[in-house]
C-alpha cells in the first residue's frame, strides 16, 4: 500500500488549502484513513479520521469546525479541507492508513505518506 499526500503550500491566515492522499496498491473497504500534523519541535497528532465509507468521522478539538475530512474512494482519495487557516495550523501533515479500528494515535497506523508542508503566515 502507497500513500501519496499533496497540496500543501503557503497560505495568509484566514485562507483555505486542500490536501488529497492517493492510496494505491491494496485498497480495502476496511481501512481506516486519517491526517496527522507534526509541526517543528513537536510531537506527531492527529488532525482527522475516517472510515473508508465516510460514515464516521472524526476532529480533533484544535481542527473541528474548520477542518474536513472526505474521501472520494471510487477514486482511492481522501481529501482534509483546511478552512480558516491559523499560523498555529503550521506543520508538515501526512496521510495514514490502518486496518478496520478508529484510532488517534499515530503509532497505531501501518501505512503512511511522506507528508505535505502547510505553512500558514500571519
Amino acid at each position: 500500500v502507497q500513500l501519496q499526500a499533496s497540496g500543501g503550500g503557503l497560505v495568509q491566515a484566514g485562507g483555505s488549502l486542500r490536501l488529497a492522499c492517493v492510496v494505491s496498491g491494496r485498497t480495502s473497504s476496511r481501512y481506516v484513513m486519517a491526517w496527522f500534523r507534526q509541526a517543528p519541535g513537536k510531537e506527531r497528532e492527529f488532525v482527522a479520521v475516517t472510515s473508508w465509507s465516510g460514515g464516521r468521522l472524526g476532529y480533533a478539538d484544535s481542527v473541528k469546525g474548520r477542518f474536513t475530512i472526505s474521501g472520494d474512494f471510487a477514486k482511492n482519495t481522501v481529501y482534509l479541507q483546511m478552512n480558516s487557516l491559523k499560523p498555529e495550523d503550521t506543520a508538515v501533515y501526512y496521510c495514514a492508513a490502518k486496518w478496520t479500528s478508529f484510532a488517534r494515535n499515530p503509532t497505531l497506523y501501518d501505512y503512511w505518506g511522506q507528508g505535505t508542508l502547510v505553512t500558514v503566515s500571519s
